[in-house]
Order: C-alpha cells, then sequence, then structure tokens
C-alpha cells in the first residue's frame, strides 16, 4: 500500500506533508504534488499534515478518485523530488475543498 494525493490538492499545492515525509517521496508539478508510490514507506506521517485533505491511503481513496493512483505513479517519473517547505498557490485558500478539478492538473 502507499498513499496518494488527490483532486484536492490541484491548484492548492500545500506543502505541509513534504516537511514530515522522511524519504522524500514527494513530487511537484506546476499546481499538483504527487507521491512516488515506489519511495513511500507508508509511514501516514503526510495525510494529517495536509490542509486540504488531499491525501490517502491506496485502499481509503474516496470513491472517484481512484484515477489518481495511476496519475501519481506516472508523474512522479517525469517531475522533481520536493523536498522542503514552499508556500502554497497564492490562490491556494479558494481552490480548496472545490469538486471538479482534475481537468486543470497541469503537466
Amino acid at each position: 500500500m502507499t498513499f496518494v494525493v488527490t483532486e484536492n490538492c490541484i491548484k492548492c499545492k500545500y506543502t505541509d506533508c513534504v516537511d514530515v515525509c522522511p524519504v522524500d517521496c514527494f513530487h511537484e508539478g506546476p499546481n499538483f504534488l504527487v507521491i512516488d508510490p515506489d519511495e513511500c514507506i507508508d509511514c501516514t506521517l503526510c495525510e494529517p499534515e495536509c490542509p486540504a485533505n488531499a491525501i490517502y491511503a491506496e485502499d481509503e481513496l474516496p470513491e472517484g478518485q481512484e484515477a489518481f493512483i495511476k496519475i501519481n505513479a506516472d508523474l512522479a517519473k517525469t517531475w522533481p523530488v520536493i523536498d522542503a517547505v514552499k508556500p502554497p498557490l497564492p490562490d491556494a485558500d479558494d481552490w480548496n475543498g472545490k469538486p471538479g478539478k482534475t481537468a486543470l492538473l497541469e503537466e
């Protein structure tokens, strides 16, 4: 099992999760973070740190978020590792909790 970043991270990109990750499994894209499933050690530290509640255990994904398993795995192969906290996107608070953001994911 691994942890998965889901749709609510899109256009928010809070990095509180990155600060607690002991193995640097987070990768950063333009408006989204992903978890590399090959690096994640299932430590559970990142999940409670996400202000957007966008991180779930793979076997506990909310209905409709299953595609993010593949999205995380695929994008982690090409996006750079992020290992330090950065400010969220400028309008992150406005986007937090809005549904239907998958089409807005910038690769």
